[in-house]
Order: structure tokens, then sequence, then C-alpha cells
């Protein structure tokens, strides 16, 4: 366990850690790309292996892997990467080292203005600290940038800039000073892959503005992968504009804009998608989002379709650490504009994730004026579970949705049921479930170290018993027997 102090709280909490794989640099190349590209990601890759956590059981099984674009992307990166030049990076480095693995460089500004399309950058372990932004501030409401990622990679030849094998490297942002908006990291280029990294800190310096951010995305073409990032003043994860950008395998989790003008709590997501048009193939693939203020995933004013799967979200809306409510608090918010009609609004994908322990909605429609999709999705003790408010042309609510193969259990379940199209979901089948439906109602160890090739701990929590009746009932069977997220 590691303590962390948030900026501008003054309060310290505990964080579990993730799991860094321990892999030879000959094949973290190779294994950079694995990812679980399975269409349920719940599932390990084939191989038997077991964790175990303090606080829940986790188990594996195995699934063939269903090649997405996606995952094709990840893969040309890693084969890439093996074709490229290799450098390192060291928190006790120097730029003007040659940037050898025994003579490391010290920013990732200088790796930047070095690499070229298809190398990789290494970051050895320990904190790389800022204490200022690459620029200065021209008033208190203008973004500034501690790194800007603005070098592009192409197609096949992706600039990589990983976490070395084993070893946790740290971009601390708290002791910034920056008296406007700040981005902790400002990826404006393309064919960028990130991974491994954790990310932390982000602070708020005036109460002018809204949120400032983690990483903050405008480019297209990037993967950002075993991201951990926490304790930001603003969501941790960010995509304002670009395609085909895909976050994989990571965590966003214990951020809290306390100085935001429209009010404390109020914008610090965990992950958010609020891209203009003609942006398309945005995925959140595996993430987790906890403990933020405001909401878990928010695709609130996005104007071009994203994708989330197999992702979970929970304990959003509170004060990190605390029960005090504060923010949204919905697990999932997808979609809407503001709550009025936009006839520009598209459609958005959820499936295969979790939502439990939201203050507010697990699964939240948000005024969205087209029917999204959710499919093989799990809500447990949210208010509702599932919130399928929406709006007509004319500005009256409606209930907008497409519900396949969903559970809902516990809290309330559903609201804006109405106009909605339902198929095979657990309040509208002639079931009754209750507690004994479930391996298990466990809401501790969400939180566990992940499988070493980034993927999500396998736990037993809110899977079917095998005597529910609810067992082997999907609609769809393509992927799991059962409805709901596993």
């Amino acid at each position: 366990m590691k303590s962390f102090r948030s900026p501008g709280t003054g309060k310290t909490r505990r964080r579990t850690l993730r799991a860094v794989p321990v892999i030879a640099v000959t094949t973290v190349l190779l294994a950079g790309a694995a990812g679980a590209y399975a269409v349920n990601p719940h599932q390990s890759r084939t191989g038997s292996r077991t964790q175990t956590t303090s606080t829940a059981t986790t188990t594996t099984s195995s699934t063939s892997s269903t090649t997405t674009a996606a995952a094709t992307s990840s893969t040309t990166a890693a084969t890439a990467a093996a074709t490229g030049s290799v450098y390192y990076v060291s928190p006790s480095g120097s730029d003007s080292a040659a940037g050898t693995k025994a003579a490391p460089w010290k920013t990732i500004a200088h790796a930047q203005s070095t690499v070229s399309a298809g190398d990789t950058v290494y970051f050895r372990g320990g904190t790389y600290a800022y204490t200022a932004a690459n620029k200065t501030c021209s008033s208190q409401t203008a973004l500034v940038d501690a790194i800007t990622l603005s070098k592009s990679g192409s197609s096949g030849k992706t600039i990589n800039y990983y976490a070395y094998d084993g070893e946790n490297p740290v971009f601390d942002f708290s002791a910034m000073k920056d008296d406007c908006r700040i981005k902790g990291f400002n990826v404006t280029g393309s064919y960028i892959h990130l991974k491994g990294l954790e990310i932390q800190g982000v602070p708020q310096n005036n109460s002018v503005n809204h949120e400032n951010w983690g990483v903050y995305i405008t480019g297209s073409n990037n993967t950002f992968e075993q991201l951990d990032m926490h304790d930001h003043m603003g969501p941790g994860l960010f995509i304002k504009n670009g395609g085909n950008n895909l976050v994989l395998n990571s965590d966003s989790h214990d951020n809290y804009d306390l100085y935001t003008s429209n009010g404390a709590g109020e914008s610090a997501d965990g992950f958010g998608a609020h891209i203009a048009a003609n942006n398309p193939g945005n995925v959140f693939r595996g993430d987790r989002a906890w403990n933020n203020s405001d909401d878990g995933f928010d695709l609130i004013n996005a104007y071009s379709s994203v994708t989330i799967e197999g992702s979970w979200a929970w304990s959003n809306g509170y004060i990190p650490g605390t029960t005090t409510a504060i923010g949204n608090g919905n697990g999932f918010k997808i979609g809407g504009y503001g709550g009025v009609y936009d006839a520009n609004a598209v459609k958005h994908t959820v499936k295969y994730s979790v939502a439990f322990n939201n203050r507010s909605a697990g699964f939240y429609a948000n005024h969205h004026p087209v029917a999204n999709d959710y499919i093989h999705n799990t809500s447990y003790n949210n208010h509702p579970d599932y919130n399928m408010l929406g709006i007509t042309s004319s500005g009256a609510a409606t209930g907008l949705g497409n519900l396949t193969d969903n559970i809902a259990y516990a809290g309330t379940l559903t609201s804006n049921m109405t106009g909605t199209t339902v198929k095979n979901n657990s309040w509208n089948l002639s079931s009754t479930i209750s507690s004994a439906d479930f391996k298990s109602l466990t809401t501790t160890g969400w939180d566990a170290a992940r499988q070493s090739d980034g993927s999500l701990p396998v736990l037993t929590s809110l899977h079917l018993n095998s005597t529910s009746s609810l067992f082997g009932k999907a609609s769809d069977t393509s992927t799991t027997s059962n409805i709901g997220a596993f």
C-alpha cells in the first residue's frame, strides 16, 4: 500500500497499487499489445492462473480471443516498437546523456525531441515531479501543459512511451503552482502509445475555471494502456477530439475538483469523451473508474459515437474516501447535451460493463436524444440501476434506449423506461431474482491488482450461480450464455 496526499485537500488516502508486469525487455514489446481483446474482457486469456486478494476471490477462465480494429492497432504498435530505436529515461538521468539504459535521459520532453516514428522510450521507476507548466499562464483562465506530446508516429510505426518492465514510473503534478487551467499530459499528436505509467495530482490553483485534467487528448489513433490515473482535480483521462483512440485496461480513481467554479466535485470524472463530429472509433475497454466526485464515465456533448466495453464503475459521486455526497454520481453517463434536444446526436454503446454502489444511476441516458445500446451489463445497488431519461425533438422527457440481456438488482431497478426497447433483461423476464442468484455480492476487492497482461481481475462477485433461473438465458450466446456482464 502507498499513501498519497491529494492536492488542495490536505487529506491522505490509501490506495491499492496496480501490478506491473515483470517481463523481459525482449518480450515486453509483444506483451504490450496483449491486453484482453476477448469480446467479454472479464474472462482471462487462454491459460490458467489464480490470483488471491484480501477482500475478494479471483478466478480465471479461458476464452478465444476475438481481434478488433483497436486490438489490431495495438498489435501493430508493438510490432513497430520491435523494429525502431529504443531509448531510456530515468528520474536520475541527464538530457545530455546518450539515452541508453546505462546513460538514460531525464525528461520525456527531451525524449520526444529525439524519437521518430517506430521508436520506443522506456521509463525507469521513480517519480518524475513537475512544479511548473512548459509555458506561463497568460491569464487565470488560460490553458497550459506540463507535458505536450505533439510529435506523431505513423500507421504501423507508433511512438511508444512505456514503463520499463517491472518498474513503476510516476508522473506527479501535485506541486505545480500555475494559476490557470492545467493539463498533465496534453496529447495532440497521433499514433502514440502510452503504457504502464502512473499519473497523479494535477491541481487547481484558482476557482475561476472548471476542471483540470490528468491526460487530455486531441490526437487520433493513439493507445492509452495500463495507465493508473488518480487524485486529479478533474477527469483522469479526457478525449476532447480525435478518432480511433483506444483506452485499454486503465484505471482512473479518487479524482476530486475541489475548486471548480460551478461547484466542488461537479466535473471530476474518471473518464470523459466530449468529442466533435467526424471522429469515430474511440473505445474504452477493460477500464475501471471509482471514487470519483462526479461520474465514472461521461459522454456528454459527444458528437461522434463512443464504445465502452468490459469496464467497471463504482462508488462515484462522493468526496473520495468518504460518504459525503457531491457531484453527479453516475457510473456510466452515456451522452446528453445539457438537457436540450440536439438533432446532431449520435448513438453510443456500452456493453459487458458493471456499475455498483454509485450515488446516482448505474447507467444513465442523461436526456440523450437518440436511443443508445446497452448490452450485457450488470447494475447493482445504484439509484436507479438504469435511468433511460431521454428527450424528444419538442423537448419533452421520454425513455430512450435499446436494452438487451442486462441485469438490475438492488437499489432502484429502473426509471424512465416507457419508450425504450427492452429484450431479455432481468426486470422484464418472468423470473424473480434474489441474492441467491449470485455467487457473491461482495463490493470490495474490485480494485485488486490486474492480471499480468493488464486485464481485469476475474472476480466471482455478481456472477450468476448455475442454479439461478437466469443462468444460460442470454438471447445472444456468442460470448456468454448468461445475461449480464459475465
